[in-house]
């Protein structure tokens, strides 16, 4: 196994984990957002009012885009076996 090898392979999996990670993140951030600016206007602070509706939000993307994460993991799971068949040879 070449340097380049496990080069390639540490950037695949951190290529894949952000990818699978990006939609929650980004939704997990705007709707923070939303609630902050929401609590700064209305100078209501309280610390539920930003963690259910993060975790609503959080859940209905993870239903939404759980099969595509899912085909994005079995991908990389896949490039990953074909990589240890090569070493072999």
């Amino acid at each position: 196994m070449s340097e380049n090898m496990v080069i390639g392979i540490i950037k695949d999996a951190i290529q894949t984990g952000l990818i699978v990670s990006a939609p929650i993140l980004i939704i997990s951030i705007l709707v923070g957002l939303i609630i902050s600016i929401f609590q700064a206007t209305t100078q209501i602070q309280e610390q539920t009012l930003t963690f259910v509706p993060k975790l609503i939000a959080i859940a209905v993307v993870g239903l939404l885009t759980g099969s595509w994460m899912l085909h994005q993991l079995v991908n990389f799971t896949e490039r990953i076996f074909t990589y240890i068949a090569h070493i072999t040879q």
